[in-house]
């Protein structure tokens, strides 16, 4: 089931928003490279515990998602939608894996959903 279309401003305040998500004005890639500097390199229990931490962390977000309401699940879509490439951009591999990922969750969350007596 759709949700109805926002109120103007809350739409253009999302929009406007998340039109910033990919580089924010360059400056998320300039805090990225800063941050860089003088850090170690990850080792692998670290990068194992952050694995876990993110499959942790999605497994909770289906959960919530699939107790939460058809306005929420239908604002989700909406984010994968909005940080999806959009036309006569640059089609950036990780946009486009993270908004899959997300529709995916969505997904999963639905049929968690649907799979509860």
């Amino acid at each position: 089931m759709l949700v109805p279309d926002l109120p103007p401003v809350l739409s253009e305040f999302r929009l406007s928003a998340l039109s910033r998500w990919d580089n924010e004005g360059g400056a998320v890639e300039a805090a990225a490279h800063e941050a860089q500097k003088g850090l170690q390199d990850m080792t692998n229990a670290e990068l194992v515990l952050l694995r876990v931490r993110v499959i942790a962390l999605e497994n909770l977000l289906i959960a919530v998602l699939a107790e939460g309401s058809d306005r929420q699940r239908q604002a989700a879509r909406d984010m994968a939608y909005a940080i999806s490439p959009r036309a006569g951009s640059t089609q950036h591999t990780l946009t486009i894996r993270a908004a899959q990922h997300m529709t995916d969750i969505l997904h999963r969350a639905v049929h968690v959903r649907d799979a509860q007596p």
